[in-house]
């Protein structure tokens, strides 16, 4: 089973090229997805990166798990489920609709 990997304390400059880039010599990445801002499109210091093969997912970890870019040292282990997050309580309703509006 491939397992996703976490990556972390990224430098905020760092691009999608570059992980790809990175990653690409552990193995073949089936999915990249780096984490950023929805307003100002800036990096917000982590990814998602997913291996072809586990043996290539062991061996990004092994690689790049304390690998240094910018000064920074950055963390890559298997990412843990998504949790359920409660939904936030309704705080009155303050549609068109409602009486609040």
């Amino acid at each position: 089973m491939v397992k996703k990997l976490f990556v972390g304390s990224l430098p905020f400059s760092t691009t999608s090229a570059q992980l790809e880039e990175l990653f690409s010599q552990a193995g073949k990445i089936a999915s990249l997805d780096l984490i950023t801002d929805r307003y100002s499109g800036q990096s917000k210091g982590f990814a998602f990166v997913e291996m072809s093969t586990d043996e290539e997912t062991q061996e990004a970890i092994k690689k790049f798990n304390n690998f240094e870019i910018e000064g920074r040292k950055i963390v890559v282990n298997v990412a843990r489920p998504k949790e359920d997050r409660p939904q936030p309580q309704n705080r009155g309703n303050y549609s068109r609709s409602g009486n609040r509006w």
